[in-house]
């Protein structure tokens, strides 16, 4: 909840501003953040809890990044520019994303506490490791050092 009325405060100030760039991606957040409350089958009472929320913006940010890459192959930096300029607005209301050699130590610190040994017992480590690097680390990455780690 307290995301939304951040980006609701933010979306008045943006639009005091003028700034009709941000606005667009502010917009766009809470857009997906009205669909995420709304959504059937969901009981949280108005509510979305805040890992529900960061997984969202992942999501959002993963989706600008694609995009991105979609219309550089096609030749339209002018597309490529918005793009990423949204999905940089979007990226500041996440958590501060750790580098490799943080993310790496967690892992570790997560495959002794399994006692994982290998590729089998990926899933078990990739569960725990991204709940706890939720918002802080994106799961491709995470997964690659998973890999590398049960690997050798």
């Amino acid at each position: 909840m307290e995301l939304e009325k951040l980006i609701n405060d933010d979306i008045k100030q943006t639009m005091l501003a003028r700034d009709n760039r941000k606005l667009e991606a502010l917009r766009a957040i809470k857009a997906a953040l009205l669909l995420e409350k709304t959504g059937k089958d969901l009981n949280w009472n108005g509510e979305i809890p805040e890992e529900v929320e960061l997984k969202l913006l992942q999501k959002l940010v993963k989706m600008r990044r694609e995009s991105a890459e979609l219309y550089k192959a096609q030749n339209r930096p002018d597309l490529v520019e918005e793009e990423l300029f949204q999905a940089s607005i979007i990226e500041k209301y996440l958590p501060a994303q750790m580098d490799e050699a943080e993310i790496e130590a967690t892992v570790k610190s997560v495959i002794n506490q399994t006692g994982a040994q290998t590729m089998k017992d990926m899933g078990k480590v990739m569960g725990i490791a991204s709940k706890t690097l939720a918002g802080k680390a994106d799961n491709k990455t995470l997964s690659e050092i998973v890999k590398r780690l049960l690997g050798s």
